[in-house]
């Protein structure tokens, strides 16, 4: 492997006498992992449907290393229906540093393709709020994707500056990521065209945008929040200098240290560095804590929205046609698309949301054609209808293929589920299901 010289000259600094065996790991392949979705079910139903072998990793409650020579792994209907997230293992170390609880209000400030919201997300299970920000639009939409597949229903995806968005949220979350944009140092063994990307002139003005995001991140922190900065390479330009320079530029933040069983420590006391050498790719995490007594102040949506009576009558009857007991959500209609939203969101305006809540469906002349993400963020037992799949049903892959199925549910808007996991929806009618799985999700 040819690596740039003054990276190595780099890479010694931080790495000392373990450099050569830094470098000998370019010659092994590279680490992969899976986050398994609690959202879905729980790691002990999950593990033992996957057809390899899937050993623990050190970063997270919920990280598994699968085998590096498996292919295929997104298309499994295990993927389909977002039991886990891809995710390369040491990328995983930075959201259990939050300390997230139940009921927390969280923010992923940059947060594209999803892997890290997703963590958080099955952390908070049925309650609190996460939000999901990814400044580049195109980006923004692979993260509603992910966001759907995963099943989060409290949640709001949106793409803004980071300056404006902390703005207007200003002292609101409870635990906040800032998983900056880097040099990708951590990505050498994986991408070697980062390789040929990579200049030490890179890493100086990627650290300037970094501290710039870090600084925005801050504003939005409640008094007594914590708040995590994590980057996927080594260099202590974009990291150990970016912590130290936040502390001096926010005297209302405070090193919170970090004393985790995995990764070396760093010359920051709240911050620990992973390289090849301790599992995982490459990954960097420092966490701070605002000073101050939390003091939560709930924001309740009021919806401006002056619903029609007609669209009022219609949507409850056609959430009562969906679900045994309608989810703990407020809905809101937009236009002529309805929402489900949590009642604690905060006001969206000027945030640049792409959606908010679950996406119910459209009204269309007296009826309501049902959204695929309102299906993937159920419970197959809160459900009226629904086709319950074992693991080895040919079915399985007719569906995910966009067929017509077999179906022994009642006629109606019928959910999918897999091992007791939504996947998706059809319409049943004469003992076959209309596939109604999206186009652009089909294997």
């Amino acid at each position: 492997m040819n690596l740039p010289k003054e990276f190595l000259n780099e890479i010694k600094k931080i790495l000392g006498d373990d450099t050569g065996k830094y470098i000998s790991l370019f010659d092994k392949p590279y680490y992969r992992g899976i986050s398994i979705n609690r959202l879905k079910a729980a790691p002990e139903r999950i593990i033992p449907l996957l057809p390899f072998d899937a050993k623990k990793t050190p970063f997270c409650h919920d990280g598994y290393y699968f085998p590096s020579n498996y292919e295929g792994v997104g298309n499994l209907w295990l993927h389909h229906a977002g039991a886990y997230y891809v995710q390369e293992p040491s990328a995983t170390s930075a959201v259990p540093l939050l300390g997230i609880e139940r009921g927390d209000y969280v923010l992923d400030l940059c947060a594209a393709p999803g892997g890290k919201t997703a963590q958080m997300a099955s952390l908070l299970g049925d309650s609190g709020l996460v939000w999901s920000n990814e400044i580049i639009k195109s980006r923004a939409n692979i993260l509603l994707s992910n966001f759907e597949r995963m099943g989060i229903s409290r949640g709001v995806v949106s793409s803004c500056s980071p300056e404006i968005l902390c703005e207007k949220l200003s002292g609101y979350f409870d635990k906040v990521l800032v998983d900056a944009p880097c040099s990708g140092e951590g990505m050498f063994r994986k991408n070697p065209e980062a390789i040929n990307e990579w200049s030490l002139e890179h890493t100086v003005s990627c650290s300037h945008r970094q501290l710039s995001i870090l600084k925005s991140a801050a504003v939005c922190v409640r008094e007594g929040g914590i708040l995590v900065y994590s980057t996927c390479t080594f260099s202590e330009k974009e990291n150990e200098e970016v912590v130290e320079n936040f502390l001096r530029a926010c005297p209302d933040f405070e090193p919170y240290d970090i004393d985790e069983p995995f990764g070396r420590k760093t010359r920051c006391s709240n911050a620990v560095r992973i390289t090849p050498i301790e599992g995982g790719e490459g990954h960097f995490a420092a966490r701070f804590k605002k000073k101050g007594n939390m003091n939560r102040i709930k924001n309740i949506f009021r919806t401006k929205n002056n619903i029609k009576k007609e669209n009022k009558k219609l949507t409850e009857e056609f959430l009562d046609s969906i679900f045994t007991e309608r989810p703990g959500l407020i809905y809101t209609i937009i236009g002529n698309r309805i929402y489900l939203l949590p009642e604690d969101i905060p006001p969206l305006e000027g945030t640049g949301i792409i959606r908010a809540g679950v996406f119910v469906g459209e009204i269309m002349k007296n009826r309501i054609e049902p959204a695929h993400a309102l299906f993937t963020s159920a419970k197959p037992d809160n459900l009226r209808r629904v086709l319950r799949l074992e693991k080895n049903d040919p079915r399985i892959g007719e569906f995910l293929s966009g067929m017509e199925i077999d179906c022994d549910s009642e006629k109606g808007y019928t959910a999918v589920a897999i091992e007791g996991m939504t996947v998706g929806f059809g319409k049943c009618s004469g003992a076959r299901l209309k596939n109604k799985y999206p186009k652009g999700l089909r294997i």
